[in-house]
């Protein structure tokens, strides 16, 4: 289960509009890609299609699809939406995570 901030929610409604997504009928896709300097990072985009395998979500309004390989890392995360000093963007509160990068773009396991 991947959680939404209200926070989140209110940013990915936005953005999915000005992009032309649907936030009733289209996704948000997160996944997890070798990278970052901590080994692992974030990738997250919209998208229309639902492929075979993907485990699919709803939570705050939000519809979320994961790919199979992505779903063990982001099991119980929480996507967050910061505006603060440090920037803007999103940011995933992950349990799983042993160790985060001073940005919070990249983990490890």
């Amino acid at each position: 289960m991947i959680k939404v901030s209200d926070i989140a929610k209110k940013k990915v409604i936005e953005l999915m509009k000005d992009d032309g997504f649907d936030v009733s009928k289209d996704f948000v896709r997160v996944g997890v890609k070798s990278g970052g300097c901590s080994g692992l990072s974030y990738d997250l985009k919209f998208d229309k299609n639902q492929s075979e395998g993907d485990k699919l979500f709803e939570d705050n309004d939000v519809r979320i699809i994961v790919d199979k390989k992505s779903f063990l890392y982001l099991v119980g995360t929480t996507l967050e939406y910061s505006g603060g000093l440090n920037g803007t963007g999103f940011v995933f509160n992950n349990p799983n995570a042993n160790r985060t990068c001073g940005c919070g773009e990249s983990f490890s396991l």
